[in-house]
């Protein structure tokens, strides 16, 4: 029994740091429990990939330092890197109490990976732009990605969905249905919320 309300609880103290490190809020830099996870990433695809831990979605790569950096309590963590086109990248790491370590990310190229032959053009506009953007269940990119005069997604042709997360928000779904050749823009700010309004997309499984 106290075993299991052992276990509880570390998964609560665990999904509350997750949470404090989406929503940027710093951890005192005198912990004396927390480990620390640094993250590199040698080619831009790399370094803007999304990053999950224990299953739940903290941001992309290149982000996840000074206040956002990851403090994690110690034992054995999964680490996954996701982005569109790519194998995940999985490792599991040992975080030890006050300690340092660098998580190298390096995708990889799906084989069966491919750019459709006629494609349209999906423009996002939101906010915050660190949010993970999941195109008909899959994850593709965060927010930032897609915006901007220089960014967009390149799609087929017909009905798509698009959501967007970020732990401590509400979530924002829309469907779209996009003609061969067609630009659209979508716009949206997404509102403060709970964690537990998050999917299983990006939250740790309970």
């Amino acid at each position: 029994m106290l075993k299991t309300l052992r276990s509880q609880f570390d998964r609560i103290l665990f999904a509350q740091s997750l949470f404090l490190l989406a929503a940027g809020q710093a951890f005192p830099q005198d912990s004396k429990v927390m480990g620390e996870v640094r993250f590199e990433g040698k080619r831009s695809v790399d370094r803007e990939s999304g990053v999950w831990i224990d299953g739940g979605y903290v941001g992309y790569v290149k982000e996840l330092k000074d206040d956002k950096k990851v403090l994690l309590l110690p034992g054995q963590h999964e680490i996954v890197v996701r982005q569109s086109g790519y194998d995940d990248f999985v490792q599991r790491i040992v975080v030890e109490p006050r300690q340092k370590q660098t998580v190298r990310v390096a995708m990889r190229l799906s084989p069966g990976a491919f750019a459709p032959d006629v494609t349209s053009e999906l423009k996002l506009n939101v906010e915050p732009g660190r949010a993970a953007v999941f195109l008909d269940g899959k994850f593709v990119g965060h927010a930032s990605d897609f915006g901007g005069a220089l960014h967009s997604m390149l799609i087929s042709p017909g009905r798509h969905r698009v959501k967007v997360e970020l732990p401590g928000y509400r979530p924002f779904e829309t469907e779209v249905n996009l003609l061969a050749g067609q630009k659209l823009e979508v716009k949206s700010e997404l509102f403060k919320g709970s964690i537990e309004q998050a999917s299983a997309d990006i939250r740790p499984p309970r």
